[in-house]
């Protein structure tokens, strides 16, 4: 097929009759001729009201004539060129035409460019996703579809999305529960996460920030830009980890020292079943499961305690692996919650499965230039995922724990200032 060369000088209604005459041959050039004309349609018009009809002479008017220019506007992921007016003010400069400067204002070329990408299509296949190699929509050079014109689009809008996000403001959100887990990146890179749950269940992606290792100062750095940006800290919330020591240490500093902290039962159980031999596997599994069922807190702890003095022979690494944090453990039991929140609540799948996505979606990535870089690349992700998530399964249950939080909060801190007092004095 031969390469279109409409010129929007032409008569819009030719063209778009002219284009319908060849739309059995290509439906996509049609759409773009009858776009053309559109455009220049709207152009001519923009161009009349500021200069008066063509070779008239209109008192008062902004501007004049001045010829044509031809420039380029962005159609299905591509460039093509166009031709258009050019408008000269009184005063010397150029008068932009409003239809013209509105079809170059929308970013569609890096919407593109950001959704290609978040499927997985590669900057070098960007062309042929967008242009047919057998279509006569050209994608030679210049048209814009070439990978370095891609990447730079991806990177220009990723960052610009990426700044807003962590800038948003976080203090209309009534967030119930927080769950915090780590990435790892690269030998020395370590992403650290956060993604809320709200009152009527929905989960949103609230930050990211990159560190050497999940260190306490890293998750204090996260925590201190959840704060301020508007994460009230006196508010008693339910935090969820998967158990390292760095992270409950900086929530208790930030959040204060009875904040409810829930270690993933998850991970518990795996890392005990890990070091052990795998004919006590299955019985292990079933006393950990049967406490983590059981309503009563005493009897859980209880439970757990004496599977870990029935291990201290065999195992007396993972004996004391089992004690270790088993107040956290059962944090959803003691808040007295109904099983099936507790279900949702006691481990960490929701951020997993967000970051099961953001490897996903990273996988064409074979080189991590810095870690600005792996830090658009990680934001675009989670908000992508964002687009997947479903409201907690059960979020009828969360008045209950809105509830137990506040009981939490007034049990422990009925005096802020004895409370700092006792812990002033336990310091020194």
């Amino acid at each position: 097929m031969k390469e279109s060369s409409t010129s929007a000088t032409v008569v819009p209604v030719a063209i778009v009759e002219e284009a319908w005459q060849e739309v059995g041959a290509s439906f996509e050039r049609f759409c773009l001729t009858a776009g053309i004309g559109a455009l220049a349609n709207m152009m001519e018009e923009d161009a009349a009201r500021l200069c008066g009809p063509r070779y008239g002479r209109v008192e008062g008017k902004a501007g004049h004539r001045w010829g044509k220019t031809k420039g380029k506007v962005g159609f299905h992921g591509g460039k093509v060129e166009i031709e258009r007016p050019r408008v000269r003010a009184r005063d010397g400069g150029e008068v932009a035409l409003p239809s013209w400067e509105t079809a170059m204002s929308e970013d569609l070329l890096g919407k593109w460019a950001l959704n290609l990408m978040l499927i997985n299509v590669s900057t070098r296949r960007f062309g042929r996703a967008v242009r047919l190699p057998e279509g006569d929509i050209s994608a030679a050079k210049g048209t814009g579809v070439s990978k370095s014109a891609v990447s730079r689009r991806f990177v220009a809008l990723s960052a610009e999305r990426m700044a807003e996000w962590m800038a948003a403001d976080l203090s209309e959100r009534d967030l119930l529960i927080i769950q915090i887990d780590g990435i790892h990146i690269e030998e020395d890179l370590t992403l650290l996460a956060a993604v809320g749950i709200d009152g009527d269940g929905g989960k949103h992606p609230l930050g990211v920030i990159e560190g050497a290792t999940e260190n306490a100062a890293v998750a204090q750095a996260l925590l201190d830009n959840l704060i301020g940006r508007g994460l009230d800290p006196k508010v008693c919330r339910l935090f969820i980890i998967d158990g390292a020591k760095a992270l409950s240490k900086a929530i208790r500093k930030t959040f204060g020292r009875h904040t409810p902290i829930q270690r993933c039962q998850v991970h518990k159980a795996r890392n005990i079943t890990e070091r052990l031999a795998k004919p006590l596997h299955a019985s292990v599994r079933k006393a950990l499961r049967q406490a983590w069922e059981l309503d009563d807190a005493e009897k859980a702890e209880k439970l757990i305690r004496n599977l870990a003095r029935r291990l201290e022979r065999q195992a007396p690494g993972v004996s004391a692996s089992i004690l270790e944090g088993i107040d956290e453990i059962l944090t959803v039991t003691r808040l007295g919650l109904p099983v099936e929140l507790r279900r949702s609540l006691a481990c960490t799948n929701i951020i997993e499965n967000m970051n099961g996505t953001i490897r996903q979606i990273c996988r064409n990535v074979k080189r991590w230039r810095d870690a600005k870089m792996v830090l658009r690349w990680t934001g675009a992700a989670m908000l992508e995922a964002a687009k997947g998530f479903r409201r907690l399964k059960a979020r009828k249950q969360l008045p209950i724990l809105r509830a137990a939080l506040a009981a939490h909060q007034a049990k422990n801190v009925t005096n802020p200032d004895m409370s700092v007092a006792r812990e002033d004095v336990r310091l020194s």
